[in-house]
């Protein structure tokens, strides 16, 4: 009798484990991420205010082309780790080298449209006739390197997916560091100016794909893997990715709605907005790291057909996206008279953010349950819900908050509507998850 509680305990003891074991390497790779371009921006913006703005329209068309190819992380992770949960490893490895070779096809085919169409793509942004130049040269370099950056999201799922969340951390910070040498070498010592950015990055990302594809080749030889293409497998990754794609197209969506509505309402509230959804965008790193977690998690449970496991892991994983956003939310509060600062001196900037800022921060326990759930689904292979949901959710979205200029209320209006994007996906994800309809065993879905 005295015995009997200690399962449960035991029980969450262990998910705990298996979360912070993935969940921590993997916040720790999401983060350095970003650094890169924060590095490029950092050495660029000392060449000149035109070379940094060419790079700011680059940027942007590159982070947009690598960001809808996601999905070949997140479709690699769920498969592999069902694989690997039914004890497979070698299905595992060559799930994963599907992969990869769709991300070469699909890097491939992005190199070929945006070579000759890069003046184009950088006239749609209005670029200035002086930094027009300059975003050209930093695109048609960079984009040389779009299929190592695709493979390195796929290798990255790979090894997710084998519960390696600690590989891709150190791959990140050698690429990090390796970039900055990189890009401070070819632009000042070599003298080749932001050409030597563009250089620098795609060097360091080609270096890290090469070592992914190193550690996945090692594991193929192990194993007996055949690293050869096959058309059926990377057919079935394509096919698994598109509800993805669908879910990523729609929250860009969102996300470009938002700032489109930020900007009809002023200057100041725009400047404010920028500043808020960069503070947005870094608390999901947080958060996405749980969800990375229990994409792998739930794969293996699932794999393994324990559906017991997969569902006391889920309501973990609920509790702790629920805690996280508590933490994040009080920080955000506490942090603002601090944190504003860092980025303006406009008191109207100022005013203009910090009840926003309320806002983000009261939300931050939603979004905990969202990302968490969001983790769990694509882990379990359930693409084609995620789609549907991102696009009911966009649907209803989208018409709220184009009226938040008439019916006034200003920033604070606007990210309220942001509070309700998350609440109604926090609904259809809870929904989904209350179902048991996502809980589908066995190596393959």
């Amino acid at each position: 009798m005295t015995q009997a509680p200690a399962r449960p305990r035991a029980g969450r003891r262990q998910h705990d484990r298996e979360i912070v074991t993935l969940a921590v390497p993997a916040f720790g790779a999401l983060v350095a991420e970003p650094l890169f371009l924060m590095t490029d921006t950092a050495i660029v913006g000392h060449l000149g205010t035109a070379q940094l703005a060419g790079l700011g329209v680059a940027s942007a068309l590159l982070m947009t082309s690598v960001s809808i190819f996601v999905f070949l992380a997140y479709a690699t992770t769920a498969a592999v780790a069902r694989r690997v949960g039914a004890g497979d490893l070698p299905a595992a490895i060559r799930q994963g080298m599907d992969g990869i070779w769709l991300a070469l096809l699909l890097g491939a085919g992005v190199v070929a449209v945006a070579l000759p169409t890069a003046p184009h793509l950088v006239g749609l942004f209005g670029t200035s006739d002086a930094a027009a130049p300059y975003a050209i040269t930093y695109l048609r370099i960079s984009v040389l390197g779009i299929p190592a950056m695709l493979v390195v999201l796929a290798a990255t799922g790979i090894l997710r997916g084998l519960q390696d969340t600690k590989t891709p951390l150190y791959v990140a910070i050698i690429g990090f560091v390796t970039n900055g040498a990189l890009n401070a070498g070819l632009v000042y010592g070599a003298g080749l100016g932001i050409a030597g950015s563009a250089w620098g990055t795609v060097i360091a990302q080609c270096g890290m794909a090469a070592v992914y594809l190193a550690v996945v080749l090692r594991g193929a030889r192990k194993h007996g893997a055949s690293l050869r293409p096959d058309a059926a497998g990377i057919r079935a990754s394509a096919q698994a990715g598109v509800p993805l794609l669908v879910r990523t197209l729609s929250l860009r969506a969102i996300l470009m709605i938002a700032t489109a509505v930020a900007a009809r309402l002023g200057d100041a509230d725009i400047a404010a907005h920028q500043i808020i959804l960069s503070l947005w965008n870094l608390l999901a790193f947080a958060l996405d790291a749980i969800a990375i977690a229990g994409q792998a998690i739930i794969g293996r449970y699932l794999g393994a057909g324990d559906t017991q496991g997969a569902r006391a892991a889920c309501r973990r994983m609920v509790e702790w996206g629920i805690a996280v956003g508590v933490v994040l939310g009080v920080l955000v509060v506490l942090t603002r008279p601090a944190f504003l600062p860092l980025f303006t001196s406009d008191s109207a900037v100022k005013d203009a953010a910090l009840p926003a800022l309320v806002i983000v921060a009261l939300s931050q326990p939603i979004s905990g349950i969202v990302f968490v759930l969001d983790g769990v689904l694509m882990g379990a292979g359930d693409g084609p819900y995620l789609a549907w949901a991102m696009v009911l959710t966009l649907a209803v979205f989208t018409p709220v908050a184009l009226l938040v200029p008439a019916l006034g209320g200003g920033l604070t209006a606007l990210w309220a509507t942001m509070t309700l994007m998350m609440t109604m996906r926090m609904l259809t994800l809870w929904l989904r998850s209350r179902s048991g309809r996502w809980i589908v065993t066995g190596a393959t879905r």
